[in-house]
């Protein structure tokens, strides 16, 4: 039986056209998903949009449209992207859809039937930008008087019949779970400052408005919406079913193993999320992993500055598969990070196009030319070359161990030790001189050198899924034993196997002169 596997991304506001960060989380969870169902498991991978709330209310009717028409048209866009950027959801939620106005319905319903929702009357601050509440601790007041949350959002003074969710009773079992689940939240500083915030006293949340209409009704009380986090969070459990507990996709794939979040968004995903899903007796998900921020060329992002980064722009410069690597390659995972042209320029040219494309490249041409364009015969094996198949052969648990603490950029430094290993593995054995004085070991040397680009090009599949498919081509791997149960001796390349003539897939980044000024 295969192991299931449930990741989500959060399900993105449809208020802005999305920009790189989206692109980020989608691609970090689409390389989970990936590689997760190459190693053999049963992967529901879920990605969306979060509709509802006073931010799309007013967009819409900035754009002078109905908000149904407006998240229509906005929805689109993310759909269009995590096509665009060749990501492998199981299924794409709208917070919009029936089903999930429903999920939230009744998960309101258990709360309320447990008595950990009562109504009252909230007065404080509230960012709608955010759409969340802040006390006046977190606050900072600027000279002409305004109040600014941690997130640089304006807030304003609200005051309006409220229901709320006794948070503050779920304080002390909150540090319990994170206590007995130490991994649940990664990276462990972000995990800290969750500790941190609930250690120092949680308020009783509010979890309805009715300052707004557009949200999702709450059961019986028509003047009442919910509060969009309460909403959009039931998202991950209609993902999977929910509220049909007996379905079968809820018994399988609940409680999640990831939700991949931005560090923004990590206090509703670890400190709400779990603290509802308790109180109304439900399973918490595994874990909550927060990513870190962009900026361009060291400077914050801004629409004011004009730098936001368009994904479409970076694939259409640099190539899809090589803003992939980027982007999972760039930065220590958890960290923020730094959009530079330059230095995805040297990645490009530097680790793909030389080190990984050439080696490629110019063992392919030589089997090619000196073996009759078929996967070369080979002999005995010497130290040398047991060395660097040894090392390929150790890839697959290194790359899992780093995966399964979403240590990407460590996966990929394991891979591209091997690429290093095996370019230097070519200039020491130097086949094209073995061609003139001994064949056989030049046949030997190049079999060696074809079967560990076959573990790479492999292990690589989850971040360049299209390019290492091109480099599996050229091997005459068949399409059927691409995953990682054949990442053994029993499936290595076959002496005689006839192989296409090689092509070149990482061609070298030249900076247009319009850039480059």
């Amino acid at each position: 039986m295969e192991k299931p596997y449930y990741i989500t991304t959060p399900i993105y506001y449809v208020n802005d056209v999305p920009h790189i960060g989206h692109a980020y989380t989608s691609l970090a969870c689409d390389v989970m998903a990936r590689f997760k169902r190459l190693d053999g498991y049963d992967v529901m991978f879920l990605t969306g949009t979060d509709e509802h709330g006073q931010k799309v209310e007013k967009s819409a009717a900035a754009a002078g449209i109905d908000p149904q028409a407006f998240t229509d048209k906005v929805s689109q866009n993310f759909r269009e992207l995590v096509k665009a950027l060749n990501v492998s959801n199981s299924d794409f939620i709208r917070t919009t859809e029936q089903r999930h106005k429903e999920a939230c319905q009744v998960l309101w319903n258990e709360l309320l039937k447990r008595g950990e929702i009562y109504l009252g009357k909230y007065a404080g601050w509230y960012a709608v930008r955010d759409e969340a509440y802040y006390g006046e601790d977190e606050l900072t007041t600027t000279p002409t008087g305004k109040k600014i949350a941690p997130s640089g959002a304006e807030c304003e003074w609200v005051e309006e019949p409220s229901y709320f969710f006794k948070l503050s009773a779920w304080g002390d079992r909150l540090l319990k779970f994170y206590d007995e689940h130490p991994d649940f939240i990664l990276p462990t500083s972000r995990r800290n400052e969750v500790i941190s915030f609930v250690k120092s006293g949680m308020r009783d949340l509010s979890v309805s408005r009715t300052a707004l209409t557009w949200g999702v009704a709450v059961p019986n009380e028509p003047k009442h919406v919910m509060y969009v986090w309460l909403d959009a969070l039931t998202n991950y459990l209609t993902g999977v079913g929910y509220p049909d507990t007996n379905a079968e996709s809820y018994k399988k794939y609940w409680p999640a193993d990831l939700h991949m979040v931005g560090k923004d968004i990590l206090r509703f995903h670890a400190v709400y999320w779990p603290a509802f899903l308790m109180a109304a007796d439900l399973p918490v998900p595994k874990r909550v992993f927060a990513h870190g921020w962009w900026t361009n060329e060291g400077q914050k992002i801004s629409k004011s500055v004009g730098n936001v980064i368009d994904p479409y722009e970076l694939l259409k410069t640099y190539g899809l598969d090589q803003t992939r690597y980027f982007l999972m390659r760039e930065v220590p995972f958890g960290n923020d990070g730094d959009f530079s042209r330059t230095t995805m320029m040297r990645r490009i040219n530097s680790e793909l196009a030389n080190d990984l494309g050439n080696l490629a490249q110019r063992s392919l041409s030589m089997i090619g030319k000196n073996c009759g364009a078929k996967v070369p015969n080979c002999g005995a094996f010497t130290d040398a070359d047991n060395a660097l198949l040894g090392k390929a052969q150790a890839l697959l648990g290194q790359v899992r161990g780093e995966l399964d603490v979403q240590a990407f950029h460590k996966a990929l430094d394991h891979l591209w030790l091997v690429i290093g290993d095996a370019n230097r593995y070519v200039d020491e054995q130097a086949p094209w001189a073995l061609k003139k004085t001994d064949t056989a070991r030049m046949e030997t040397v190049l079999y060696v050198l074809a079967e560990t680009i076959r573990y790479l090009a492999i292990l690589i599949q989850p971040f360049m899924p299209n390019a290492m498919n091109k480099m599996l081509d050229q091997l005459a791997v068949p399409a059927d034993e691409r995953d990682f149960t054949h990442l053994t001796k029993e499936y290595a390349l076959k002496p005689g196997t006839p192989l296409p003539a090689p092509e070149g897939i990482f061609p070298r980044y030249v900076e247009p002169e319009s850039l480059a000024t």
